[in-house]
Protein backbone atom coordinates (compact mmCIF):
# COMPACT_ATOMS: atom_id res chain seq x y z
CA UNK A 1 0.00 0.00 0.00
CA UNK A 2 1.55 3.62 -0.87
CA UNK A 3 1.35 6.32 0.99
CA UNK A 4 -1.83 7.74 -0.45
CA UNK A 5 -3.74 4.34 0.23
CA UNK A 6 -2.68 4.53 3.59
CA UNK A 7 -3.74 8.01 4.08
CA UNK A 8 -6.96 7.53 2.45
CA UNK A 9 -7.72 4.54 4.89
CA UNK A 10 -6.99 6.16 7.72
CA UNK A 11 -9.45 8.99 6.54
CA UNK A 12 -12.44 6.83 5.64
CA UNK A 13 -11.83 5.31 9.69
CA UNK A 14 -11.70 8.70 10.53
CA UNK A 15 -14.54 9.73 8.65
CA UNK A 16 -16.93 6.75 9.48
CA UNK A 17 -15.65 6.67 13.12
CA UNK A 18 -14.36 3.33 12.92
CA UNK A 19 -11.85 2.92 15.64
CA UNK A 20 -11.11 -1.13 15.88
CA UNK A 21 -10.19 -1.24 12.60
CA UNK A 22 -6.48 -3.18 12.23
CA UNK A 23 -5.56 -1.12 9.51
CA UNK A 24 -2.56 -3.41 8.21
CA UNK A 25 -5.25 -6.55 7.82
CA UNK A 26 -6.85 -3.96 4.85
CA UNK A 27 -5.37 -4.48 1.62
CA UNK A 28 -5.47 -2.22 -0.87
CA UNK A 29 -7.91 -4.12 -3.33
CA UNK A 30 -10.49 -4.76 -0.67
CA UNK A 31 -13.73 -3.68 -0.79
CA UNK A 32 -14.38 0.04 1.39
CA UNK A 33 -18.18 -0.65 1.18
CA UNK A 34 -20.40 -3.11 0.87
CA UNK A 35 -20.67 -6.64 2.76
CA UNK A 36 -17.83 -7.89 1.52
CA UNK A 37 -16.08 -4.83 3.01
CA UNK A 38 -13.89 -5.62 6.17
CA UNK A 39 -14.47 -2.53 7.38
CA UNK A 40 -18.05 -3.35 7.31
CA UNK A 41 -19.20 0.54 5.62
CA UNK A 42 -22.42 0.74 3.82
CA UNK A 43 -23.90 3.73 1.87
CA UNK A 44 -24.40 6.28 3.66
CA UNK A 45 -20.65 6.05 4.63
CA UNK A 46 -19.96 6.05 1.13
CA UNK A 47 -21.89 9.67 0.79
CA UNK A 48 -19.43 10.65 4.10
CA UNK A 49 -16.05 9.14 1.76
CA UNK A 50 -17.37 11.21 -0.98
CA UNK A 51 -18.18 14.34 0.95
CA UNK A 52 -14.84 13.79 3.03
CA UNK A 53 -12.62 13.29 -0.18
CA UNK A 54 -14.04 16.67 -1.79
CA UNK A 55 -13.05 18.99 1.01
CA UNK A 56 -9.39 17.58 1.51
CA UNK A 57 -8.38 16.36 -2.03
CA UNK A 58 -10.49 18.63 -3.96
CA UNK A 59 -11.85 15.77 -5.91
CA UNK A 60 -15.24 15.65 -6.73
CA UNK A 61 -17.60 12.77 -7.50
CA UNK A 62 -19.91 13.49 -10.23
CA UNK A 63 -22.29 10.29 -10.47
CA UNK A 64 -23.89 7.52 -8.10
CA UNK A 65 -21.89 5.62 -10.53
CA UNK A 66 -18.76 7.27 -10.43
CA UNK A 67 -18.74 6.82 -7.03
CA UNK A 68 -19.82 3.26 -6.97
CA UNK A 69 -16.52 2.71 -9.04
CA UNK A 70 -14.33 4.48 -7.40
CA UNK A 71 -15.22 3.43 -4.06
CA UNK A 72 -14.55 0.22 -4.88
CA UNK A 73 -11.19 -0.62 -3.22
CA UNK A 74 -8.86 2.19 -1.85
CA UNK A 75 -6.83 1.15 -5.11
CA UNK A 76 -9.66 2.98 -7.03
CA UNK A 77 -9.81 5.35 -4.67
CA UNK A 78 -5.89 6.47 -4.88
CA UNK A 79 -6.05 6.60 -8.76
CA UNK A 80 -9.06 8.37 -8.96
CA UNK A 81 -8.09 11.17 -6.77
CA UNK A 82 -4.39 11.39 -8.95
CA UNK A 83 -6.05 11.49 -12.13
CA UNK A 84 -8.41 14.38 -11.29
CA UNK A 85 -6.46 16.96 -8.84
Amino acid sequence: MDQLQHELLELICTTCNLHDVDLASIGPDDPLIGPDSPLGTDSLDALEIAVTVQKEYGVRMDSENTSRVVLQSVTHLADYIRANR
